[in-house]
């Protein structure tokens, strides 16, 4: 799935549940999900939220090593979300304290 067609889907909870459940990432999940749960969020729209908060946010040099990193696995839509929603984290953590 392109990375726009998934923010468009987010909206659809088993659409992001399942793009993030591919990522293979037990301990990523559980910390979006708490995240999702404290600020009164559903899955799609945290995830849809990141991807887009990412894209318009990330630094030049975030960009450079996620597209390295992309550019170095078989599936790069999944690795750009799991890049975006560690950066979300983050940006959460410092806000509010670890989350």
């Amino acid at each position: 799935m392109l990375l726009g067609d998934l923010i468009a889907r987010c909206g659809e909870e088993s659409v992001a549940l399942e793009s993030l459940l591919s990522l293979d990432n037990p301990a990523l999940t559980a910390r979006v999900s708490e995240v999702c749960k404290l600020h009164d969020h559903t899955l799609g729209e945290f995830v849809a939220l990141a991807i887009r908060r990412y894209a318009a946010s990330a630094s030049d040099e975030e960009w450079v090593t996620a597209i390295g990193a992309m550019g170095r696995t078989s599936v790069p839509g999944r690795e750009l979300l799991r890049r975006s929603l560690i950066w979300m984290l983050e940006a959460h953590e410092t806000a509010d304290g670890p989350a």
